[in-house]
């Protein structure tokens, strides 16, 4: 089985939310992971078995055979995972800039580029001055 290098891109909401659980229980079969998610989504036992496959076929998860059935446990890791959202999110609104995506996270000065607005309170006053 291969190792997966870093995540390519980020997984789709229902893979997200089987990581996830699969995270949360360390490892576990399809019925384990489907209860872990039956609190917030009710999904058929196909539906969640289809979805491990899929993540074990792309290297997000391992699987070994248990009797009958197999053990999911994840090979992505959390961190991986939030570093690629995180630099996706750079890319996309930040033009690849730590430094403007920081500055954004504690609030510093806005984009140099953006034109500050003209202030009405400025011509109200020329208005008065001129009258």
């Amino acid at each position: 089985m291969r190792r997966p290098g870093p995540p390519k891109e980020i997984p789709p909401p229902l893979e997200l939310a089987c990581l996830k659980a699969l995270w949360g229980l360390g490892e576990g079969n399809v019925k384990n992971v489907r209860d872990t998610l039956a609190s917030s989504r009710n999904l058929a036992y196909t539906t969640v078995m289809t979805v491990l496959d899929r993540l074990a076929r792309k290297g997000a998860v391992s699987r070994r055979k248990a009797g009958r059935s197999f053990v999911y446990a994840p090979v992505l890791s959390r961190d991986a995972l939030r570093r690629l959202a995180v630099k996706e999110l750079v890319n996309s609104f930040f033009d690849g800039s730590d430094e403007q995506f920081a500055s954004f996270l504690t609030g510093g000065p806005p984009e140099a580029s953006a034109p500050e607005p003209e202030t009405p309170a400025v011509e109200n006053r020329l208005d008065t001055t001129l009258l």
